[in-house]
């Protein structure tokens, strides 16, 4: 029976293709202000300002390629059952070849319907793929509702947690890649880990998490995954 991997990623996996990270010096925090592009309430606010920020992600997005680190993630799936559970909203790993990814925080490249102020839970059904065309202000959901970017916008709840924590506690090695660990819930996933599980954190700089399962590779993804990739090997 294949090992199982459940690979944790953050902006750091998709910032050495060019996709810019937002919490990294020049770093999009510092072009925008997060409560107005992404946050619930910048949303209720002027949703056309956050259809046009997400508007120019999908422009920038469709100029990015996969990286080695993207594209090695991919590979272990030849020799492990791997489920990528990411905290980016690009659709990296799904381009480099990953077969099982889910995203905690959406995809840029779906919009769903807008359901006003007490906005339902949304049906799976009703997202749709609007690849990397601009959404505005008067495009509509079958419904007659205006789209909205399939995103969690800070202030709302992340639907996929629990099934990202059935993943990881099923897993034999956990492996997190290029995230400061600071986003709640996803920074709270590695505790789910099963006893004995390893755990391999890939960042350069360092992390807020004490465990004496972590071992961290000190470097950036790509030349991370090089590193990993030899110690799966033994």
């Amino acid at each position: 029976m294949q090992k199982r991997i459940a690979v944790l990623t953050g902006a750091g996996v998709s910032a050495e293709s060019g996709f810019a990270t937002f919490r990294d010096t020049g770093g999009l925090w510092e072009q925008y202000d997060v409560n107005e592009v992404a946050s619930i309430e910048g949303w209720r606010r002027n949703p056309e300002l956050v259809l046009r920020f997400y508007n120019d992600r999908r422009r920038q997005l469709k100029d990015a390629a996969p990286n080695a680190a993207h594209k090695a993630i991919a590979e272990l799936e030849k020799d492990f059952r791997v489920d990528v559970i990411t905290q980016n909203v690009d659709n990296l790993h799904e381009r480099a070849g990953s077969t099982r990814v889910l995203h905690l925080h959406g995809e840029l490249t779906k919009v769903r319907p807008n359901y006003g102020l007490y906005d339902r839970t949304f049906r799976e059904d009703e997202v749709i793929d609007v690849g990397y065309d601009e959404v505005n202000i008067g495009d509509k959901a079958p419904g007659g509702e205006q789209l909205r970017p399939h995103i969690v916008f800070f202030g709302e709840a992340v639907p996929n947690i629990e099934r990202a924590a059935d993943i990881v506690s099923a897993a034999d090695i956990l492996l997190i890649v290029g995230t400061s660990m600071q986003v709640y819930p996803a920074a709270g996933l590695y505790r789910y880990a099963r006893h004995g599980c390893p755990i391999y954190i890939i960042d350069p700089a360092s992390v807020p998490v004490s465990d004496p399962r972590i071992t961290h590779i000190r470097d950036v993804a790509t030349r991370g995954m090089e590193k990993m990739k030899e110690i799966l090997a033994k």
